[in-house]
């Protein structure tokens, strides 16, 4: 149930469809008359394709500053399943998305591959806006739980390494590169999240271990449960998952592909595979196991936990609103 107030102010919802498990909002004419009687001093739109295209048409009718949020990489999504239609429906998507973020005064990508993406693509007005993360939540601390120290005997009872993966269990995720892993003795894939993709993944991985989706201290306890986070997907225009990750102080072997070039130090904080390489996971991985890498596991960590440090959800939303005051003067210009 959507609330009626959230931090003291009104929550207006709009009426929404479901598509894969997620509430995609409609777009009607409510949306001019809500800004009209609010009258923001600027507008930030959260990944417009659907609802947010509304917004933007709205915000510049009333002479509203926009700030748009570039955050998923739909022509990617859509290459993926459109079959022998991919590239051409991939490249229509881009003329959309570049359509939608041209009414914007501000597009914000969270990356910097997901920036040079825009760049490419003839998106006008662009800069890097990155996400924060809760470092005391997500710490090396909590591998001290109590909890944390239950979880871990009963996911590895025989002293297993466990390689952990958190977010949606679909397609698009690419989780069918862990069957690489699966088989590794001495390891355990353990899953966190949900997704249309479970039922496939319960017979792909055989002696993974599928936690659901979790949240808050439970989720804080299941990074901190793990030796090793294993992420898989080449489409992520950031990779919020890794970097809690890395707060957590585990090392990370992720694709070199998108989000995760800004998020993974190679050879420092973790390991970045070949995406395009049959193989390349099980050798990144590979030197990450066993007891004998614990201190090599320890001091990857050390340095994710580094970086991430000054990433805290105060200071992206100092840069956020730096953004907006760009976006209201009509000086924002590209950052590519």
């Amino acid at each position: 149930m959507t609330p009626e107030f959230y931090a003291g102010f009104p929550v207006h919802a709009v009426t929404s469809l479901p598509v894969r498990q997620f509430r995609v909002g409609l777009p009607s004419y409510e949306i001019e008359t809500v800004l009209h009687r609010f009258r923001p001093d600027v507008m930030h739109v959260a990944s417009p394709f659907v609802l947010g295209v509304r917004g933007l048409t709205a915000a510049r009718a009333l002479g509203i500053p926009s700030v748009a949020v570039y955050q998923t990489d739909m022509p990617s999504y859509i290459r993926q399943h459109a079959g022998p239609a991919g590239n051409l429906t991939a490249r229509a998507a881009w003329r959309w998305i570049r359509r939608i973020h041209e009414q914007a005064d501000l597009t914000l990508a969270p990356s910097r591959a997901a920036l040079a993406d825009l760049a490419a693509h003839d998106v006008p007005r662009i800069a890097l806006w990155g996400r924060g993360v809760d470092a005391e939540l997500f710490h090396p601390d909590r591998r001290d739980d109590p909890a944390v120290h239950a979880l871990r005997a009963r996911l590895a009872p025989h002293g297993e390494t466990l390689l952990g993966y958190v977010g949606r269990l679909a397609p698009e995720k690419e989780l069918h590169r862990l069957t690489e892993l699966a088989t590794r003795p001495g390891t355990r894939l353990v899953l966190v999240g949900e997704g249309p993709s479970r039922e496939l993944l319960e017979t792909q991985l055989p002696g993974a271990a599928f936690l659901g989706r979790q949240e808050g201290r439970a989720l804080a306890q299941a990074y901190a449960a793990f030796d090793v986070f294993v992420h898989t997907g080449t489409r992520e225009t950031f990779g919020q998952t890794l970097q809690e990750a890395a707060a957590a102080g585990l090392p990370v072997v992720a694709p070199a592909r998108g989000g995760p070039l800004d998020l993974v130090a190679d050879g420092r904080s973790g390991r970045l595979f070949d995406p395009d390489r049959p193989g390349a996971l099980t050798a990144a991985v590979a030197p990450l196991l066993g007891p004998q890498a614990q201190d090599l596991r320890e001091r990857m960590g050390a340095v994710g936990r580094q970086r991430v440090e000054d990433r805290s959800w105060p200071a992206l939303v100092d840069q956020l609103v730096g953004h907006y005051a760009s976006a209201m003067s009509g000086a924002a210009v590209s950052v590519a």
